[in-house]
């Protein structure tokens, strides 16, 4: 007695090949078919196992599906690393750019307080755009970008693979900068260091080398041409941004004064001291430095008896040389020319 069982499959598609046997005599049926060959292109699945059936289709599907499983895993865990490297780009770049926005000092607990230096630097500018402000968009597009990969959610249709390609030209730009930044830092600021920026350019290094492991050795050789344009073009971007700022920024960078004092040869006349007396009476004060031409001019108008009743403000008592920073009196009410009058709380550059 033979008995009927149904195998519960899912859009499975299958077909079979017949082929009909020459009849045994011992055979209580008169006609026998083989089956000559067979077509799984999805994987059929039964509850229970079937006996004489070939289980090789199965477990090959089964297999496959594993490694496309484990390969998911690994790209998500590749874009998380993305995403938390961002992450703290984005933190490091932000600081900077509080400091450079407001002029404000920098902690250093390694270098002396270098870092300062650096971040005001000639070579922190480029085409008049600080330089943390560009790193902190890149590391927030990185951010954004991989937080995204890793959900398959990117937005406008864009598609995973056009993703990825984005995120591989966006961390090639970062880290031929970085190693830009690392030989001027080396070459033209080497007197002074900045933990922040190596910091930036680690994360940068780190970013670019994840994104070059994910793509396929079979690809390489395609996006290493895009390799070497991205960076010529950022180093010819940065060369030109600096080489048309250099003249005109270099002339005070190289420039090493010691203070001196300067003397006022004209004599004051009645009018000037009793103005001098008044300035002095409301708080009224001069902030100047003693390499500024048009200070000494005005302390010449009032003359010498004059001048010394002037309540008068150097902001660079101990001279000047590359990285000495503003007198703190000066720069805690925003001086930013010479000579300039704060008079009854309001500032007048003259």
């Amino acid at each position: 007695m033979m008995m009927a069982r149904f195998i519960p499959v899912s859009s499975c598609q299958f077909r079979f090949g017949f082929r009909e046997l020459p009849p045994s005599s011992s055979s209580l049926y008169p006609r026998r078919f083989e089956v000559s060959h067979r077509r799984f292109p999805i994987k059929c699945s039964s509850s229970e196992p079937e006996y004489g059936v070939d289980s090789s289709p199965s477990l090959s599907s089964s297999s496959s599906s594993s490694s496309s499983t484990s390969e998911v895993s690994i790209n998500s865990s590749t874009y998380n690393w993305f995403t938390g490297l961002g992450g703290i780009g984005t933190l490091d770049t932000a600081y900077l750019t509080y400091l450079k926005l407001t002029g404000s000092d920098a902690f250093c607990p390694v270098g002396g307080g270098t870092c300062g230096d650096v971040l005001n630097s000639d070579y922190a500018v480029v085409f008049g755009v600080p330089l943390p402000v560009i790193g902190f968009a890149m590391y927030g597009l990185v951010t954004a970008l991989s937080a995204q990969l890793g959900e398959d959610n990117l937005p406008f249709g864009i598609s995973k693979t056009n993703g990825r390609f984005a995120l591989f030209a966006i961390t090639t730009t970062m880290a031929s900068s970085s190693a830009y930044f690392l030989y001027i830092l080396s070459t033209k600021l080497s007197g002074s260091s900045c933990l922040y920026c190596l910091v930036s350019a680690f994360l940068s290094f780190t970013l670019f080398f994840l994104t070059s492991k994910d793509v396929k050795l079979q690809k390489i050789q395609q996006v290493v041409g895009l390799q070497i344009c991205l960076a010529l073009i950022v180093v010819a971007s940065l060369t030109a941004s600096y080489s048309t700022a250099q003249p005109i920024l270099s002339s005070s960078r190289d420039i090493e004064l010691p203070y001196y004092s300067t003397e006022i040869t004209t004599s004051s006349s009645p009018y000037a001291i009793a103005l001098a007396k008044h300035l002095n009476s409301i708080g009224a004060k001069m902030y100047g430095a003693f390499w500024c031409s048009h200070c000494l001019e005005q302390k010449e108008m009032f003359g010498r008896e004059a001048a010394k009743l002037l309540n008068y403000v150097e902001c660079f008592p101990q001279g000047y040389k590359k990285g000495t920073k503003i007198f703190k009196a000066c720069s805690d009410v925003g001086i930013e020319g010479f000579p300039t009058w704060m008079i009854n709380g309001q500032m007048s550059q003259k």
